[in-house]
Formats: structure tokens, sequence, C-alpha cells
């Protein structure tokens, strides 16, 4: 795969029900990515089996990621492929009020997680 390419994420196979995200993600505010740029988008539901979540920006194990630049070359590949599958992407400044988030690059330096699944 090409370098900075978005790629596919991984599931965590750590049991047989769903973490909640803040078993694998801490956002404890400590991170505040108030005025970063994300992806908003159509709602579209969590792909994980038996999940409710419907997401309304691009994410990653629900939560909401985030690019420092607005012209940042993967936020406009994810925001490219959004387009592709007809979900109306737009660049927005991140706020606090959209929900948790995580930067882009901490979620690819952790391997790209996407849903955590444990096994009973």
């Amino acid at each position: 795969m090409e370098s900075g390419a978005p790629g596919v994420g991984r599931v965590l196979d750590l049991d047989d029900e769903l973490v909640e995200d803040e078993e694998i993600w801490k956002d404890d505010g400590s991170e505040d990515h108030t005025g970063w740029y994300c992806v908003s988008t159509a709602p579209f539901p969590c792909p994980a089996e038996g999940c409710s979540f419907v997401a309304r920006f691009m994410t990653a194990a629900h939560l909401i990621l985030v690019w420092q630049e607005n012209d940042d070359p993967n936020l406009l590949r994810h925001a490219e492929r959004a387009k592709q599958v007809k979900r109306n992407p737009k660049v927005v400044e991140f706020e606090r009020s959209f929900g948790p988030s995580v930067s882009y690059y901490a979620w690819e330096a952790a391997g790209r997680p996407v849903h955590g699944v444990r096994r009973a």
C-alpha cells in the first residue's frame, strides 16, 4: 500500500461483546482538538454487527478523526472516499460539542482500530 494512503482499519478481537469506546481510547479532555479539522458526513451506521452507533463525521472506534490542517492529504483522501460512497462530506472546523475526537495520526499509530469486539 502507498505510504499515507487510507487503509483498512482492524477490529480489535478481545472478546465476543462490544467494548465501550472509552476502553480502547481515553478522551479525558487533555487533548483539545478545537480548531482542528474533521469531515462531516451524511449519517451512517457503524458497520459492526449489533452496534447501534450512527456517525455524522468520519470516525474510528466512534471517535471523530481530526487533522491539524484543512488541506492535510490524508484528510482530503478520506473526504474523497466519503464522496465516492455518497456521504456528502464537508471539511469543517472541529468543535468539542461534536463529541470525542482522536488525531488521525494517533489513530494510525495505534494500528487503525475501528471497533473493539470481546470474546467470551
